[in-house]
């Protein structure tokens, strides 16, 4: 069973920065993509970022420009570094990645205050 352990979240006010991450119990080369989403509360969970396996990047056009998702092989632990928050970016993140099965993280709390 992989297991995905989100950490990094937390309280910062607007403008500020965070860094997630998300280490992954298998490498984290064995997957097709890894994304990471986010749930809001009242909200839809939706995508924020995905890297594939050939290191491509794709984003919500919310997050362009202020966030950047990486991944580190050798550690296998996933990354995303978030910049110039806003209170809109308050939600629940998870980690998510994909190869034959899908698996998800358990969420990390982030609160940007105004």
């Amino acid at each position: 069973q992989v297991q995905l352990v989100e950490s990094g979240g937390g309280l910062v006010q607007a403008g500020g920065s965070l860094r997630l991450s998300c280490a992954a119990s298998r490498s984290t080369s064995s997957f097709n993509n890894m994304a990471w989403h986010r749930q809001a509360p009242g909200k839809q969970r939706e995508l924020v970022a995905v890297i594939s396996v050939g290191e491509s990047t794709t984003y919500a056009e919310s997050v362009k420009g202020r966030f950047t998702i990486s991944r580190d092989n050798a550690k296998n632990i996933m990354y995303l570094q978030m910049t110039n928050l806003k209170p809109e970016d308050t939600a629940v993140y998870f980690c998510y990645a994909n190869a034959v099965r899908s698996y998800w993280g358990q969420g990390t709390q982030v609160t940007v205050s105004s």
